[in-house]
């Protein structure tokens, strides 16, 4: 008996070494830096404009002004600050389809190091249209930004990934929503009046950009290629090694090794799968899916719609407003501590707990905003009641249908899918942002606060379809994942060989759905 429990603790503690030993400082670093350059400049684009807003559009006339010698109308000043604000989607577009062009020569690390050209070449261009006096400028650095966001978003989580064990995919994948919510929260910050938000200073706003970029570019280049790449499309199984060594912080990586060896073997004769073969092939039906419309869930559910409503609320609840931009920033608070508590549960809660349960806490907290915003002049106390759904939305929102939807793009898909699967993704995320930008204001100005019943409905929905459908990942190997949803899919990835990445269906489906694994195979 004493000998029993001697091994079991014995066990115990060569468990807990094993996961202390895993945290490596490089892999602490490599998550961290190509976060700041990545996805903390995508949260920081999409909340910067605001606060400029009323000085951008003076530009805007004065450089018209000088050059047609007449000022300019309303129409024409709403229509160059849409196409400001809106074409930066369209950036992030273009770059989703640059990824998997960029990745196949360059790797993901190196992806995201030519991505900081266009971050720093997007700032100079924005930061020095006012002295300029080229309101173009500015329209094209919003563009080219955009470019480096559907990048980051791609290349990011498939390089944090990939070199992490899968004990912690889930919390070093949830730096990315961090950094994002961390980016929104600085726009806030350096857009108030006494930092950086005032009519001199504007451009500098832009010009900080410059810095995440620039860190990135000098820190990246010191650490290891992903290993995953290395190995399946470099064919450097050395290097992989030491890359995992590097990233794992301990020299015996041989049950990690074994593990993508093993995946390796399954994946012989690797290819990049194109979006149209990845879109045909009926091993990934499902696991597409569901990666689409968790991310369509991720745009549409309502978010944006919040800030539009926000200074209005907080101005009913008889807050000046001088103070309204102060008080806006407890938003961005929110959303980070609320990012950061999701890296620290998800893996012991899971993803499926997080992503529809958050998914169900915004269409519950939508409902009582409807109805307090209908009735928010019956009674003072409302509009607290107000700003208390908007923190909760946002809360749930960042919890997990903030950051899980990219972290599952790269559990669902094999090294040779993902990149096709995340210019899918990208390109519903984009095209998702585009439309919500272009459809809400006539959604609102028909429904007026009866508005965020629609995104009660959207998330209602995404979430009932989660529930029914989405597996638990949380410690499972890409094998393991494909299993869970062979069974719904009724086909079966080919064994041994992926020369041709599409197969015809009738050679692959099983007549029974509880056969070995891809991996025990």
């Amino acid at each position: 008996m004493k000998l029993r429990e001697k091994d079991s603790a014995d066990n115990k503690g060569s468990d807990l070494e094993k996961k202390k030993l895993d945290w490596s400082c490089s892999l602490i670093v490599a998550s961290l830096v190509g976060a700041f350059g990545s996805s903390f400049l995508y949260g920081y684009n999409l909340s910067v404009v605001n606060a400029p807003t009323p000085y951008i559009k003076a530009f805007y006339n004065e450089s018209w002004e000088r050059r047609h010698g007449y000022p300019i109308d309303s129409d024409t000043l709403t229509l160059l600050w849409s196409v400001t604000v809106s074409i930066f989607a369209i950036g992030g577009l273009v770059g989703t389809f640059l990824v998997k062009v960029i990745g196949k020569f360059l790797g993901r690390k190196n992806t995201l190091l030519v991505n900081n050209g266009f971050g720093v070449s997007a700032a100079l261009l924005m930061a020095c249209s006012l002295p300029a006096g080229a309101l173009e400028m500015l329209i094209v650095g919003r563009f080219i930004m955009g470019v480096d966001g559907g990048i980051a978003l791609s290349a990011l989580p498939m390089y944090v990934s990939e070199i992490s064990p899968k004990q912690m995919r889930g919390s070093l994948g949830q730096v990315t929503a961090i950094f994002i919510c961390v980016g929104v929260f600085a726009g806030q910050l350096l857009g108030l009046p006494e930092l950086l938000g005032k009519e001199s200073t504007w451009p500098y706003l832009f010009g900080v950009i410059v810095i995440p970029a620039l860190v990135q570019l000098v820190s990246l280049p010191f650490l290891p290629q992903s290993p995953h790449y290395l190995l399946f499309e470099k064919h450097d199984q050395e290097g992989a090694e030491k890359a995992f060594q590097t990233f794992l912080g301990k020299e015996d990586i041989s049950c990690e090794m074994e593990e993508v060896l093993a995946e390796s073997c399954v994946q012989r004769n690797i290819r990049l799968v194109s979006v149209l073969e990845l879109l045909r092939s009926p091993f990934v039906r499902w696991q597409l899916i569901t990666v689409v419309i968790s991310m369509a869930c991720y745009q549409l559910c309502g978010l944006n719609a919040i800030w539009f409503y926000t200074n209005s609320i907080f101005g009913k609840a008889g807050i000046t407003p001088e103070k309204i931009p102060y008080i806006t920033l407890s938003t961005g608070g929110i959303e980070t501590l609320a990012a950061i508590f999701s890296g620290l549960v998800i893996e012991r809660v899971g993803r499926r707990p997080l992503l529809i349960g958050g998914f169900g806490l915004m269409a519950l907290f939508f409902g009582i905003l409807t109805i307090t915003l209908t009735l928010q002049d019956h009674a003072p106390w409302i509009p607290y009641l107000s700003i208390v759904c908007i923190l909760a939305i946002i809360a749930a929102f960042c919890s997990g249908p903030g950051g899980i939807p990219f972290i599952l793009t790269s559990e669902f898909f094999q090294q040779a899918q993902r990149p096709a699967a995340f210019t899918v993704v990208g390109t519903v995320n984009w095209l998702s942002n585009f439309t919500i930008g272009l459809l809400f204001p006539f959604i609102q100005q028909s429904l007026d606060t009866y508005c965020f019943l629609v995104f009660a409905a959207i998330c209602f929905t995404g979430a009932l379809y989660l529930y029914f459908v989405l597996p638990e990942t949380k410690n499972r190997t890409h094998a393991e994942i494909s299993q869970a949803f062979a069974k719904r899919n009724k086909a079966y990835p080919p064994e041994g060989r992926t020369d041709s990445p599409v197969t015809d269906d009738k050679t692959n489906i099983r007549p029974e759905p509880d056969s070995s694994s891809a991996l025990e195979n």
